[in-house]
């Protein structure tokens, strides 16, 4: 069985820097792509970014310059360093791991990033 545990999430100041964490166990050698999405209150769960087992990410706008995705695939694990956290960075960030892009692929259960103003 599938299993992502995220981990990293908490409450900082504007300006500051988390490090998510996102481990995956049990069958993970089809997870092509891992990567992590957030939804914030009231809004639709959005990618955040997403990188593929070779090492080829992208991201979204809103991020860009500011937040980094990287993996180790011999621990199964991805990563989304976060710096110049703004208060609508708030949400709950989710790990998703896929075999391709065609796929809903398996959830992690949400870490909370609240960023205070």
């Amino acid at each position: 069985q599938v299993q992502l545990v995220e981990s990293g999430g908490g409450l900082v100041q504007a300006g500051g820097s988390l490090r998510l964490s996102c481990a995956a166990s049990g069958s993970t050698a089809s997870f092509t792509f891992m990567g992590w999405h957030r939804q914030a209150l009231g809004k639709q769960r959005e990618l955040v970014a997403r990188i593929h087992r070779g090492g080829l990410a992208n991201y979204a706008d809103s991020v860009k310059g500011r937040f980094t995705i990287s993996r180790d695939n011999a621990k199964n694990t991805v990563y989304l360093q976060m710096n110049s956290l703004k208060p609508e960075d708030t949400a709950v960030y989710y790990c998703n791991g896929k075999p391709s892009l065609a796929t809903n692929g398996y959830w992690g259960q949400g870490t909370q990033v609240t960023v205070s103003s």
